[in-house]
């Protein structure tokens, strides 16, 4: 390497002859400009002129530049006037600030008179290089400079992984009425549901709220590996974000729409612990939310106190409606890569758009997480133990395999007399929806959105990092996966910086995400 910088490394007086080449052409601009055979970037010094094309490596078709990627130029020069033709090329690059050079020799083919071909070029760092052409004739050399300034490479994704990528958007999706509730996306209905998610008066001994689990200022969940209500609860505290957009709801999909979701924790024992009369009472006897209930229903309280609760959880649900997550780094990312957009592609974090291609790819994540929402929707084994450990006892927390069974007893559920969908097209689901074995032990798939922002992890809030994620499903204990469930876990084994990528992929996912680099 070092022999071939020093057959670059010219003399004093050679030197001088390029810098007054550049000098003397800047003086003269094209005066005797000559039309070098390759039609390309131009350069000119005081005797030729040279272009420049940079092509594939393979020398078949014309590519941009970028790092990481082997290329080869074409290269042609002509003499100006009063000048004897170019002898010989050489060609190297380096980049100024760093003092660094290319690992990589080029080897100069000659094409013809003034025409060469340098290949096994390549460009292994972002930043600004410069490529410098020696043209030597009658024993003196110009010297010619050109910079370029490189960004980080994009991955060249296939067919397959730019189809899964572009699954994942757009967002935000439309939002739809829910048929089942008659008050999804009225505005008073949302201002009723606000006011009731916040007052501590709906749970019995009135010293909870909904707000008491999940937060307002930690992403609408508490932070806790399991929820406390009146007591703690079994499970982890999933956020209310994009919670409109769920088919089922709750880890073991006990409920089937977000009114009747908002309904359990007022009625469990252990959280609010409340009941349909006094809930109904409350709101019949306080001015505020019974003149609340008439904007929103366009009726007074109803005087069946089960009726009147269901209309609480629309109220709610309405209010839940309007948590959406905004738009992400990797929204604007995937919406680059639609459109082709280079420039916008790369603003994208490139550890990220490494662990992208794993979650795509190699970790087979968006099997599961799929979609806009990074989530099918359904219930998988995520291979975390289903005990629930309470003292110095451990019972079993049957996950979907109970909730189907709540469900279908729930007099809430969309097959009731509470749906205001009078078709009972929203209740397909309900209808269908099958008890198996395999079912145990089976949690909700969650979203991925703003997934930095809901720490801990797992429906028992075992995991309290996303890199404690990666890292469980790098290592993953088959023997834990129910021998009758799905066979779609294995153990990832990934590398340290694989890990590291996968996080860094997961942390775009999150609305305000910081692009630096990495």
């Amino acid at each position: 390497m070092e022999e071939r910088r020093a057959a670059l490394r010219l003399g004093p007086q050679a030197l001088g002859l390029g810098f007054a080449a550049l000098a003397l052409a800047t003086l003269c601009g094209a005066a005797g400009a000559c039309t070098p055979p390759v039609e390309g970037t131009r350069l000119e010094s005081a005797r030729y002129v040279l272009s420049y094309l940079a092509m594939s490596a393979s020398d078949k078709e014309q590519t941009s530049l970028a790092v990481g990627q082997h290329f080869s130029i074409q290269v042609g020069a002509c003499a100006k006037a009063g000048h004897p033709a170019p002898e010989t090329l050489k060609v190297d690059a380096h980049m100024p600030a760093h003092r660094h050079g290319m690992n990589y020799a080029p080897k100069i083919v000659p094409l013809g008179p003034g025409h060469w071909r340098a290949e096994g070029l390549l460009f292994h760092m972002p930043g600004a290089w410069e490529l410098v052409f020696e043209l030597r004739a009658e024993g003196a050399s110009d010297i010619l400079r050109s910079t370029i300034e490189l960004s980080e490479a994009i991955p060249r994704f296939s067919p397959d992984e730019r189809r899964r990528i572009l699954s994942h958007g757009p967002w935000p999706p439309k939002r739809v009425r829910d048929p089942s509730n008659r008050v999804s996306g009225n505005v008073h209905a949302v201002s009723l549901g606000e006011r009731l998610f916040h007052d501590a008066r709906l749970s019995g001994p009135g010293t909870v709220s909904c707000a008491s689990c999940h937060v307002p200022g930690r992403d609408w969940q508490d932070g806790r590996p399991r929820g406390r209500g009146l007591e703690e609860v079994d499970r982890n505290t999933q956020g209310l974000m994009n919670a409109r957009f769920q088919r089922w709801f709750g880890w073991d999909g006990a409920n089937d729409s977000l009114w009747a979701q908002s309904l359990r924790p007022l009625l469990d024992p252990r959280e609010m612990r409340s009941s349909a009369a006094a809930i109904s009472k409350l709101v019949r006897s306080d001015f505020s939310y019974a003149r609340g209930y008439e904007r929103a229903f366009g009726e007074a309280p109803p005087a069946d106190d089960d009726a009147l609760l269901a209309d609480v959880g629309k109220a709610l649900a309405a209010f839940q409606e309007t948590l959406v997550t905004g738009r992400t780094p990797f929204d604007e990312f995937r919406d680059a890569l639609a459109s082709n957009d280079a420039e916008a592609m790369r603003r994208y974090p490139p550890a990220a758009m490494r662990g992208l291609r794993i979650f795509v790819g190699k970790g087979n994540c968006s099997v599961c997480h799929f979609g806009p929402q990074f989530t099918n929707g359904e219930f998988a084994d995520t291979g975390v133990p289903f005990f629930v450990r309470t003292g110095s006892k451990r019972r079993v927390d049957a996950g979907r395999h109970q909730g189907i069974r709540r469900l279908k007893a729930n007099p809430y559920n969309l097959l009731g007399r509470f749906n205001d969908d009078l078709a009972r097209a929203t209740a397909t689901g309900t209808r269908h929806v099958e008890l198996q074995h395999r079912n145990f032990g089976e949690f909700r798939v969650p979203g991925l959105r703003n997934v930095a922002r809901t720490a801990p992890y797992m429906h028992n809030g075992s995991l309290a990092s996303l890199r404690d994620v990666v890292l469980f499903y790098s290592s993953l204990n088959e023997e834990r996966l129910h021998a009758d469930g799905e066979k779609i876990l294995r153990p990832l084994g990934l590398s340290d910086g694989e890990v590291d990528d996968l996080v860094a992929f997961l942390e775009t996912l999150t609305e305000g995400a910081a692009q630096k680099p990495q």
